[in-house]
């Protein structure tokens, strides 16, 4: 019979090489224990990450889970080489989905999947992880990176993102919302993590260049410009909560915008009415709809249009919720409240200041 292990084949052969993977660990190690807490040492290395919610503080604690990604906004960082923010992004959108619930992000863990393995590309894209964890307080207590040709071009990464908080029972949100509360909306940071498939394709139509001075954003590329990490809102939103129970409800605006986000968090037969007019529109959106020739209601359903997240206040405690809210740092603006619905549930007043 031949002798088939002459001139054989290697896994590095193949495309996928072992050696990378263990140099990018040892990179990333630094990082990764910049995100100790209570509950987790910050290392890695296990089969599976450890979390001790006694030692977190936690007596009866309902854990609450959420999983996302950062969409074609990828692309962005790839082609500009920019690889140091889009992991900001990917806690970020797991995180604030977190909070929203009332909860306390304790730990997450990363996917990092790309076609060739860049070591040092790797661990830019994990740096930004850590930096977004430390901003939440969460641990990044392990994670996986997978090198797969064939299936992602050589240059090309994409990521996932998983992250587990708590709660103590009885203080998840959202708690009763009425008609007459009122909406509070808190800044963006730009256009965070949803919509980049739109994005993108007005940037062709531009003919811009990543490394061109961005038009809305003087001093940036609009690569830069546009790779601003979306805005985490952990730690202000629980200090806030602590401080006042007027907050009846959080709402992240990510995919579907307004219309599609807020009802989330709303009872049955109650909507929202929306003052257009308040909302602090960022250049960069107002730039969006107007190279793109995008209507303001697909600028609503799209972008966060300079609004990352909504407060449902009481209207008994309005005062208080916002002076929370502000105390927290959050620059709190009132854009609307609740209304009884109708056959639109969000239904939007004024027109955007685009």
């Amino acid at each position: 019979m031949p002798d088939h292990t002459k001139n054989g084949l290697t896994y590095a052969e193949a495309g996928v090489d072992i050696d990378a993977g263990a140099r990018m660990v040892e990179l990333i190690k630094p990082h990764v224990r910049s995100t100790r807490r209570a509950g987790a040492d910050g290392e890695i290395g296990g089969f599976g990450g450890l979390f001790d919610l006694k030692a977190a503080g936690f007596s009866d604690p309902v854990l609450v889970a959420a999983n996302d990604g950062v969409g074609t906004k990828v692309k962005i960082a790839i082609e500009s080489g920019i690889h140091d923010t889009v992991g900001v992004d990917l806690v970020a959108m797991c995180v604030n989905d977190l909070v929203v619930q009332g909860a306390e992000p304790l730990f997450f863990l990363d996917y990092y999947a790309t076609g060739k393995l860049d070591p040092q590309e790797g661990a830019a894209v994990v740096k930004g992880i850590a930096a977004g964890c430390v901003d939440a307080g969460c641990a990044l207590i392990g994670g996986e990176t997978a090198e797969m040709p064939g299936l992602y071009a050589k240059a090309d990464y994409d990521l996932a993102g998983f992250a587990v908080g708590a709660a103590e029972r009885g203080k998840l949100l959202p708690r009763a919302v009425a008609e007459g509360d009122v909406l509070f909306g808190l800044p963006s940071s730009g256009v965070h993590s949803n919509g980049f498939s739109l994005v993108r394709r007005i940037v062709e139509r531009t003919g811009l260049k990543w490394d061109a001075p961005a038009p809305f954003a003087p001093g940036k590329s609009l690569a830069q410009a546009l790779l601003v990490p979306t805005k985490i809102y952990v730690r202000p939103l629980l200090a806030a909560l602590k401080q006042t129970d007027a907050i009846a409800a959080l709402a992240h605006i990510t995919g579907g915008g307004f219309p599609e986000n807020i009802p989330r968090v709303l009872p049955d037969g109650l909507g929202v009415s929306l003052e257009l007019a308040a909302i602090p529109v960022l250049p960069v959106f107002s730039w969006l709809a107007r190279e793109g020739g995008v209507a303001e209601k697909e600028m609503l359903r799209t972008f966060n249009c300079g609004i990352g997240m909504v407060v449902v206040v009481s209207k008994a405690k309005a005062a208080e919720g916002e002076q929370a809210l502000a105390d927290a740092g959050l620059a709190p603006v009132r854009i609307g409240e609740i209304v009884k619905a109708g056959a639109e549930r969000v239904v939007a007043r004024g027109k955007l200041a685009l």
